[in-house]
This record gives structure tokens, C-alpha cells and sequence, in this order.
């Protein structure tokens, strides 16, 4: 499964669900991988990874790095600790992958790749010029991700040149 998270409505927030959107305009993926717009449903989520082998999530990330740093990880490589929330909307990605792992809830490899937005303080649909030049790399990323474990992606004969 691959999964892209994010506000659509907050600029660069968008880019997970941007790149899942590009995913699905130029690649024909064989029915054993499901592509998501995950949005903002955080621990809804939940029901949908749950005993899946690979899940790719495709997110925003927040670093010290500039706008338009690449990273990719898994929920080991950081030390997760869930504050107190309050609401269900403020769980991210890497707080659900906690909480499954809490619940004994099965979910197999599960790797994030992230981007550092550049601008999310505001209302837009469109990604920033950074972000929006970005988004073939993360694709490329994610499509590597999918043929490292074996799942062949096939350019759509009738994906946009």
C-alpha cells in the first residue's frame, strides 16, 4: 500500500496526496497494490494498514532542513512517544504506526518517505514552486521503494509525457 497524507487545502501539506495523484496518472500497478489519499485521517488509517506486508506513507516532515529536503525512514529509526492530543486529528503517521504497535496490531515494513514544506501557514491548493519541482523525485522514490520488494510499476500508456 502506498499512502499519500496531508492537507490538500494548506499548500506544501498537500504533497503526499499530490504524489499518490501523480502515481496514479502514470503508472499501471498490478492489483496487488493499492495507492490511498490517506488526507488528514490520521488513526482512521488504522483498519487500512493493518496486516498489509509494505506500506510506503509519502508525507510532509518537519526539519531543520530546507524546503524540499528529501528523507526517507521507518517508525525504528525515530524514538516515538505519543503526547497528549486533543484531538484524534492530531495523530500523525508515525504516532499510528505507535499506537498499532501498542494494540498488537499487525503491520508489516512499513517506510516513510518525507519532504520539508515550504510553505504551510496559509489557504492554497497549489504546491509552492519548491515543493511542485520535487514531486517527480518522490515519485521516482516511491517506485523504487515498490520494485526493491518485487512489484513491477509499468508506465501507463496514456500517462502525460
Amino acid at each position: 500500500m502506498v499512502i499519500g497524507v496531508g492537507n490538500i487545502l494548506l499548500k506544501d501539506e498537500g504533497a503526499g496526496v499530490r504524489v499518490v495523484e501523480r502515481l496514479k496518472e502514470a503508472y499501471c500497478f498490478p492489483g496487488n497494490v493499492t495507492l490511498m489519499d490517506g488526507g488528514t485521517a490520521g488513526l482512521d488509517l488504522l483498519p487500512f494498514v493493518e496486516g498489509m506486508d509494505h506500506v510506503i506513507i509519502v508525507d510532509t516532515v518537519k526539519t531543520q532542513e530546507p524546503p524540499g529536503s528529501i528523507f526517507r525512514f521507518t517508525p525504528d529509526d525515530i524514538d516515538v512517544k505519543v503526547p497528549y492530543k486533543t484531538s484524534l486529528h492530531q495523530i500523525g503517521m508515525v504516532e499510528l504506526f505507535a499506537i498499532a504497535d501498542a494494540l498488537g496490531k499487525s503491520i508489516g515494513k512499513v517506510v516513510i518517505i518525507g519532504i520539508q514544506p515550504e510553505d504551510i501557514s496559509g489557504w492554497g491548493l497549489e504546491l509552492t514552486e519548491t515543493i511542485r519541482a520535487r514531486v517527480p523525485e518522490l515519485v521516482s522514490l516511491v517506485v523504487r521503494e515498490l520494485e526493491a520488494i518485487g512489484i513491477k510499476c509499468t508506465k501507463c500508456p496514456s500517462a502525460k509525457a
